[in-house]
């Protein structure tokens, strides 16, 4: 149906779709805040203001347009957070191209897989990650454009036309390339990679308002201004790495990004008390070593505005530990890669609320709706009692931080996305105040420190050995991570050992580190229904 409007909205319509953009939001902060810091790298002691950030960005840029990288190209990048992070990001923004951060935690083979699923015709990575990145480049389908290295590491020499990133760069204009594409608010800008539940990974688009409004959600709930410093505890290359205090609100703000390379709970401290840090932000498992360290070192904290963790909920007497020694502006968002965080516990919810995941954020709708026997898809409006018991899956409606889909995954979008909600598969509770507490899953999903788990895929991994004759893999509670993996393992062969087992998880390139099982267990037989489902729930219930 055509709407009609009591006003001539062709204006507003070509202005705000066009311009409300996040480069748009980063140059006004060049220009406003130029000679202001931007940016801080510890490591190096160098720090960038807002000037010479967009310089910065701007060279990597013209590198990338000289290599024939446009719109709607894929820059992928595999690196620790750095300035060169930032660079990329900025930099894709810049010439219309989907800045795509890689998780390097993942085996070669699965790196691999996001290469041949976004074709980017740029890759650029860390001299850190060389033998991995190299090793990822040499089992994918696909050839990059561009290969670039950052940085050097003993023992690693760049094959033959891997360019070295100041190589590339140098000589580039610092001015701003043309804007000779036509921005648009719906441009996909980023694309992050979440596990799937096979081997196959999930692409995640995230659009120009995405970035914008997840900019401005972050801006609201901290809230986040010009004069704050953050710190990720948590690499940038996940959603809450990158749009929770990370590059895009940091800098959308106009306040300072402090370079994390890699988590030290003693260091975190000490950079917090040194740099005057407003935010840090991170998981609940790393507030447990913060802790710890904290009471013996007494880093003064008196800056912190508030830490800021999503992935895992609190317990009270966990909460109330974390707020003496550390500060008592605590925060705790729940949310997912597809939607960001959608519910949120600030401090004046807190240790009351703790244990929850908090009530729904200012522009998200969350809902719990009735879980079917038959395992058919409720109706958003299948809403559960708001009674604190009854159980319900956990959908969400994010219209400001969603894009609604999978890239170059039809299924799973169809699968996943229903009437503008997301279908989570997260089960829990919620109260007459709309608090919700997560209880579990619909799916065998295990949630290990902050990362996404799926059995399946690791399942794949040791039947393929050939001594093994089934597995079955489960989430088992672990009081640093939240949960750990464990393989039950029918062996084929009675001459197989767990620790056999554990050296061939260990070399195998589409096992991320983090997937590695932690316990395992050989066993003659696994639960299976009368039509051969595999009961994973059975062996939960075992374990317990």
């Amino acid at each position: 149906m055509q709407h009609e409007f009591t006003y001539d909205v062709t204006m507003f319509r070509e202005t705000f779709e066009s311009r409300f953009t996040y480069l748009n939001g980063f140059l006004r902060n060049v220009s406003r805040f130029g000679s202001r810091p931007a940016l801080f790298d510890p490591r190096s002691g160098r720090r960038w203001t807002y000037r010479e950030l967009n310089a910065e960005a701007n060279r990597l840029a013209h590198a990338l347009r000289a290599s024939g990288v446009g719109k709607n190209d894929v820059v992928m990048f595999a690196l620790l957070n750095s300035p060169e992070f930032v660079f990329c990001y900025l930099a894709a923004h810049k010439i219309g191209a989907i800045a795509c951060p890689v998780n390097y935690r993942q085996g070669a083979g699965e790196i691999a897989l996001v290469i041949d699923d976004s074709l980017p015709r740029a890759f650029l990575y860390d001299a850190e990650f060389g033998g991995l990145s190299c090793g990822a480049l040499k089992l994918c389908s696909h050839r990059p454009r561009v290969m670039a290295v950052v940085g050097k590491e003993d023992g690693f020499e760049p094959p033959a036309g891997h360019l070295a990133y100041e190589d590339y760069v140098s000589g580039q204009p610092e001015t701003d390339p043309p804007i000779d594409f036509a921005p648009h608010i719906y441009d996909e800008t980023t694309r992050l990679y979440t596990s799937g539940t096979t081997s196959r990974p999930k692409g995640v688009p995230i659009n120009n308002i995405n970035e914008v409004l997840s900019a401005h959600d972050v801006m609201m709930h901290f809230p986040l201004g010009p004069l704050d410093r953050t710190m990720n505890m948590t690499p940038w290359f996940h959603r809450g790495g990158i749009h929770s205090g990370g590059p895009c609100p940091t800098l959308y703000a106009g306040g300072e990004v402090v370079v994390l390379r890699d988590f030290s709970p003693r260091r975190c401290l000490e950079y917090a008390e040194k740099y005057q840090i407003s935010f840090l932000i991170g998981v609940p498992t790393i507030l447990s070593m913060l802790a710890r360290v904290q009471e013996r070192i007494h880093a003064d904290l008196s800056f912190l505005k508030g830490i800021v963790t999503m992935g895992a909920p609190f317990e009270r007497t966990a909460c109330e530990k974390y707020r003496q020694l550390l500060t008592p502006h605590i925060f705790n968002g729940y949310g997912t890669t597809e939607t960001f965080w959608n519910t949120f516990l600030r401090p004046f919810d807190l240790p009351e609320r703790s244990g929850s995941a908090g009530r729904s954020c200012t522009d998200d709708e969350v809902r719990l709706v009735a879980v079917h026997q038959d395992e058919s898809r409720a109706e958003p409006e299948e809403l559960v009692p708001q009674d604190g018991k009854t159980s319900g899956e956990i959908i969400i409606s994010s219209p400001a931080k969603s894009a609604f889909c999978y890239h170059n995954n039809e299924e799973l979008t169809k699968a996943k996305f229903y009437k503008g909600w997301l279908y989570t598969g997260d089960v829990g509770v919620w109260d007459e105040d709309g608090f919700v507490t997560v209880s579990g899953r619909k799916d065998d999903m295990i949630v290990s420190a902050g990362e996404n788990i799926y059995p399946t895929q690791i399942e794949e991994v040791l039947n393929a050995h050939p001594k093994v004759a089934e597995s079955a893999v489960i989430g088992i509670p672990d009081k640093l991570r939240g949960e750990a993996v464990a393989a039950y393992v029918v062996p084929l062969d009675g001459s197989l050992t767990v620790a056999e087992l554990k050296e061939y998880c260990a070399r195998h390139p589409l096992l991320s580190s983090y997937k590695w099982p932690r316990k395992y267990c050989l066993v003659e037989e696994l639960p299976h229904t009368a039509t051969g489902k595999l009961m994973r729930y059975k062996l939960r219930q075992e374990y317990k």
